[in-house]
């Protein structure tokens, strides 16, 4: 997943001159290399400053940038009074790629990205999602970063390995607030958000 975030957004900021990546000390977990190697200029790593990131993204977006910050999900929690203040209240548009989401495996229990639906839920003027495989994160990056959409985003991925070998398909517009229904059934209705869907997909089938 790490490696689909870095790859789509250099493909975007070629589209996208406005595009800027921003992480605190995270470039090669977060994969954001890619966009560093290609946009030298357009890419800050600003060290162990969570806080600092994002109120960076909030002046850039002040300024017409798009910022797409790149980090883990245990560490958006120390910027959770920029998250708020200086982003959603004053309805400034970023992106947010919350890399580690969920539990994380080797990296460890202070790594587990367990918190950050439930405190973003209730932030103001920020849309949060979570994609179920690679297509749905490169369409989630494409659809964040297009000028009819006002808000802020957050886009919440797992550490690690996806289930799609060829993951590279042409962006397309995702429809922000409406699910998809995967199979149809009569007797029990399953609801999951981001990759927990291919184990509701295999208990359906098994």
């Amino acid at each position: 997943f790490q490696d689909v975030f870095g790859q789509s957004l250099v493909e975007l900021a070629h589209r996208n001159e406005k595009l800027v990546g921003i992480t605190p000390a995270m470039p090669t977990g977060s994969s954001l290399t890619y966009m560093m190697d290609e946009f030298p200029q357009r890419t800050f790593d600003v060290g162990i400053a969570e806080q600092h990131a994002v109120t960076l993204a909030a002046g850039m977006a002040t300024q017409s940038l798009l910022p797409v910050v790149a980090i883990y999900s245990t560490f958006l929690q120390r910027a959770y009074d920029q998250l708020i203040h200086d982003v959603a209240i004053q309805n400034l548009k970023v992106i947010f790629c919350i890399d580690r989401a969920g539990l994380v495996g080797a990296d460890g229990p202070t790594h587990h990205g367990a918190y950050d639906i439930a405190y973003s839920r209730c932030i103001p003027n920020l849309i949060i999602a979570a994609p179920r495989n690679e297509h749905e994160l490169r369409n989630l990056l494409y659809t964040a970063q297009l000028d009819e959409v006002k808000l802020s985003f957050l886009i919440r991925y797992p550490r690690g390995r996806g289930s799609l070998i060829n993951w590279k398909n042409n962006f397309e517009r995702v429809e922000i607030g409406k699910g998809e229904i995967l199979k149809d059934g009569e007797r029990v209705a399953v609801l999951s958000i981001g990759t927990t869907s291919r184990l509701v997909e295999t208990a359906l089938t098994e």
